[in-house]
C-alpha cells in the first residue's frame, strides 16, 4: 500500500477500511487545547469532510488561528485545508495567506506594521508553531515587499521569517515609527 499525502477512494485502503468520509460537517469551529485548557489553534470552515481510515479532515474555506501567550496571533486563510489524523499538520492550498496585525512599539520592543504573507500552498506546523512553503511566495510589511521563487518559512515563537533562494524586493522605512 503506498502512503501518499493526498488519498482517493479508489486506490487507497489502509486496514481494511477504503478512504472515504465518514462524516460530513458544515460550519465547523475546531480548538485544539494546551495543558492548561488555553486555546492554542482555532480552525474556522465552511465545510469538514472527515475520513475514517486516517482520521483525516478536508476544509474548506479554513482560517487557522494561532494563540499565543506572549506572541502576536497569526491568522492562515486558504481556498482548501487538509488536516492529518493527530491534528498536527494543516495544508493550506489555494489563495493562501499569512496575516500577522500590526504591533505597536514598547519600552522594549520595537514596533511592525501588518505583515501579509501570500503563495498557493502554505504547511502549518501547529506544534511548532511555523508556517512554510516551498512555492514562490509574496510578503509585504507596510511599504516593503519581498518575493521568492523557492519558498519561505515564518517561525511565530522566534517572530523570524526566512525567504528561501533568490530574494527581489524592496524594503522602505516607516517614518510613523512602527516598522520597517
Amino acid at each position: 500500500v503506498s502512503q501518499s499525502r493526498y488519498y482517493t477512494p479508489d486506490t487507497e485502503i489502509i486496514k481494511g477500511k477504503r478512504h472515504v468520509p465518514d462524516y460530513i460537517m458544515d460550519g465547523i469551529v475546531v480548538t485544539t487545547l494546551g495543558p492548561q485548557g488555553n486555546a492554542l489553534y482555532r480552525v474556522v470552515g465552511q465545510k469538514l469532510i472527515h475520513y475514517e481510515d486516517d482520521a483525516s479532515s478536508e476544509i474548506n474555506q479554513p482560517i487557522a488561528r494561532r494563540f499565543h501567550p506572549t506572541k502576536p496571533p497569526i491568522t492562515v486563510r486558504s481556498d482548501k485545508g487538509f488536516l492529518n489524523g493527530e491534528m498536527t499538520i494543516l495544508d493550506m492550498v489555494g489563495n493562501a495567506n499569512l496575516t500577522r496585525p500590526a504591533q505597536i512599539a514598547t519600552a522594549t520592543q520595537a514596533g511592525s506594521a501588518r505583515l501579509l504573507m501570500s503563495s498557493q500552498k502554505f504547511t502549518v506546523l501547529m506544534n511548532e508553531d511555523i508556517v512554510k512553503t516551498n512555492l514562490p511566495v509574496v510578503l509585504e510589511q507596510g511599504l516593503s515587499v519581498m518575493t521568492s521563487q523557492e519558498g519561505a518559512i515564518f517561525d511565530n515563537v522566534q517572530q523570524k521569517l526566512t525567504m528561501i533562494g533568490q530574494v527581489k524586493g524592496r524594503i522602505e522605512s516607516d517614518n510613523k515609527g512602527g516598522g520597517r
